[in-house]
């Protein structure tokens, strides 16, 4: 869970405009909840509708937000938020932004291994392992420029890419030295899978080089 605090507010034609002290790393789509603002109607959980940085003007007839480029908003975020207009003013409050990511389970990563867990500390860790290749499969594929529902995994590669990690991670367990199992061209001693191959199945290709 991420939290921001909330500098200045705008409402205009059904729409609100938080702007935070710090950035939230929020994007379209994402679910955040508005809280502890004294204006009336501000405060609600709500998807984001955009993150432009600059001042909300207004909503023309077509219905797309209009802002003016000149007077810069760093850290806003804007969704529908339906009360009377309110101009730019300074006030306080609280945006949260809650990752919960459900993509896969324990039992995916099990029937993967091929392997009962042996005692409540293994099936501890494995549980450790889905939500920690959750979390990174999620963040990875946002980084790459997805917009992916937290509770719907995307796509069965996803699934399996995510699966895979999971497995990696718990196979991984005791290890002193386990860079080769993230190596795409590792030799030696057989890991359970490659960054490479793990990376190719969510979508996400390799980083770029001068």
């Amino acid at each position: 869970m991420a939290s921001a605090t909330i500098t200045h507010v705008r409402r205009i034609d059904n729409y609100a405009a938080v702007q935070t002290l710090t950035d939230l790393e929020v994007q379209q789509g994402d679910s955040v909840t508005v809280s502890a603002v004294a204006l009336t109607g501000f405060n609600a959980t709500a998807v984001v509708y955009s993150t432009e940085p600059y001042y909300l003007d207004g909503v023309d007839d077509e219905g797309y937000l209009v802002f003016d480029y000149s007077l810069p908003r760093p850290n806003q975020i804007i969704y529908a938020n339906s009360g009377a207009d309110v101009a730019y003013e300074s006030e306080s409050g609280t945006v949260t932004y809650t990752q919960s990511v459900s993509w896969i389970v324990a039992a995916d990563v099990l029937s993967w291994l091929g392997i009962d867990v042996a005692t409540a500390n293994d099936t501890a860790f494995v549980s450790v392992c889905v939500n920690a290749s959750n979390a990174w499969c999620y963040r990875k594929r946002r980084e790459a420029g997805y917009i992916d529902s937290m509770t719907t995994v995307p796509s069965a590669d996803v699934k399996l890419g995510a699966v895979m990690y999971a497995a990696t991670l718990y196979r991984e367990r005791g290890s002193v030295d386990s860079f080769a199992s993230f190596d795409s061209m590792a030799v030696g001693a057989s890991p359970s899978a490659t960054l490479g191959r793990i990376m190719q199945l969510l979508g996400c290709g390799r980083a770029q080089v001068a």
